[in-house]
């Protein structure tokens, strides 16, 4: 299996969908997300300096992702591919994604793009915190997160389609059906 790029807004179930491939598809799961707040939870150096950015509604500085990346990355098993779930997340970043591959002879593989609409995004969010207890889904740090992501996640899109990997994927009411989508989309790879 080719790795895979799951992208999408906060909320878009990056995270959901990136499970439920790993499972069908044995592959390997990098999720910036857990790895961060595993980093948090264990009140490291790492996880002190994460927090502050994300308890702000900001990215965390590239050169610290990729270092981690890199390090989770050579941990996962070769040749079953890994999906990377939150990263990249700017233009800087894929580029790096694409070099750290790169110098060890893989590709990036294939970007999976979820498009939900922003109300649909919040109330998921929203519910979450509820559920999950996560600080970092109030209202106000969604709403900045949202504004992070228009402004310096979005335009990535443009990036995966110039590379010629980025295939979309539009929410319609139903996790099963988006899940189908993307199921038959992997079957043909």
């Amino acid at each position: 299996m080719k790795n895979i790029i799951i992208f999408g807004a906060p909320g878009s179930g990056k995270g959901t969908y990136s499970d439920e491939i790993v499972k069908r598809y044995n592959m390997g799961h990098i999720s910036t997300g857990d790895v961060l707040r595993a980093e948090i939870k264990g009140n490291t150096e790492l996880g002190k300096i994460a927090k502050g950015y994300i308890d702000n509604g900001q990215l965390i500085p590239d050169e610290l992702m990729i270092d981690i990346l890199a390090k989770t990355y050579d941990s996962m098993p070769a040749g079953q591919g890994v999906i990377f779930d939150g990263f990249p997340r700017t233009i800087p970043q894929a580029e790096a994604l694409k070099k750290m591959l790169a110098e060890r002879k893989h590709e990036m593989g294939l970007m999976i793009e979820l498009i939900v609409d922003e109300e649909t995004l919040l109330a998921r969010l929203l519910n979450r915190a509820k559920e999950q207890g996560r600080a970092d889904d109030n209202e106000v740090t969604i709403k900045k997160r949202f504004e992070v992501y228009h402004n310096q996640t979005a335009p990535l899109a443009e990036w995966f389609e110039k590379e010629g990997i980025r295939n979309t994927f539009t929410w319609k009411g139903s996790k099963d059906v988006m899940l189908g989508e993307i199921f038959a989309f992997l079957d043909k790879q």
